[in-house]
This record gives structure tokens, sequence and C-alpha cells, in this order.
């Protein structure tokens, strides 16, 4: 399966979770062996070398897992407010429609590691430039990005910063 054939099974739902936004479903695509392979194998050789992934709650833990499976390297998992009983650090950041928290567990990222941030969408860029921010207040060097579906209209990116950005299907 080709990776364009793959990403094509990304659902679009309109209106959810409210009128206006179309969701995209990465459900179609995790269900299908030889595509969430493809996407897997894409995302794994986009992040490059480094040490560590850093997934960001819900959908990224999916990815980084089959992708720190692939590479050989370990998964810090970023987590919505509340799920951890230790945390190492904190940020409030701005969502596409409303505002998040998100944890990093304490110790989870050694100083100068170099991690790779996985998600499964960028849209506004809210939440992985928390993540960085997280992981830059640990110490960890962000070494790049990888992204399933990018929404280009939202502007993510640009919040970004110098992290390599790989995406693999832009709308």
């Amino acid at each position: 399966m080709t990776l364009d054939e793959a990403l094509e099974l990304i659902a679009e739902l309109p209106d959810f979770p409210e009128p206006g936004v179309v969701f995209r479903d990465l459900t179609p695509l995790f269900g299908d062996p030889k595509a969430f392979s493809t996407v897997i194998d894409a995302l794994a050789e986009a992040v490059g070398d480094v040490d560590q992934l850093a997934a960001v709650e819900a959908r990224g833990f999916v990815l980084a897992a089959a992708v720190a499976y692939a590479k050989g390297v370990g998964v810090t998992l970023v987590r919505k407010a509340g799920k951890l009983p230790s945390v190492g650090g904190s940020v409030d950041y701005e969502l596409e429609y409303g505002t998040a928290t998100l944890e990093l567990p304490a110790d989870a990222v050694r100083p100068g590691a170099r991690v790779a941030i996985i998600d499964d969408i960028l849209a506004t860029g809210g939440t992985v430039a928390a993540t960085q921010s997280l992981l830059a207040e640990a110490g960890a060097e962000v070494r790049s990005v990888a992204i399933v579906l990018e929404l280009a209209a939202l502007g993510g990116r640009e919040r970004l910063g110098d992290a390599p950005l790989h995406v693999l299907k832009t709308v």
C-alpha cells in the first residue's frame, strides 16, 4: 500500500465537535494493518536519529508507541492535566476551540535527550508548541516533529519554531 492510499482512509466528519468544524478521524487508518504500517514506517523515517519520542495524548500515543518500537527507542507520554501521579512540568495552551493543560511526567526525559514529537493532527499548533515547551523546560532537545495530517488553513506550523516539521499529508 502506498502512503497516499493509506492517508486516503482518514475520514472527514462535518460539524463535529461543533458546527462548522470538520473532524478528521484516523480510526479507519488505524484499523487497516497495511495502512497503519505504511504510516508508521513513514513517521519512523521522518523523525530521524533520536533518543526518545514524545507522544501527545491520546492518538499520538498510538502512533508514537508503534514508531518507538520500529526505531528501538522509548516514549514519553505527554498527558492531559490530572492524569499523572508525579508531574515534572505543566503548561496551559489554546486549542482550535478551547484551552487545555498538558503535563510531562517527572523524570521522563533526561536533560540533553534528542526527542521527536509525534502527533496525529496539526491544527492551530497549540498542542505541539506546548509539548515543545515542556520538553525544553526538561532540558531536552526537540530534533523534529512528525505529524500525520496538517490543517494548513489554521496556521499551526507558524507556532512551532525551528524544529524540522515532517507532515505526511496537508489539507
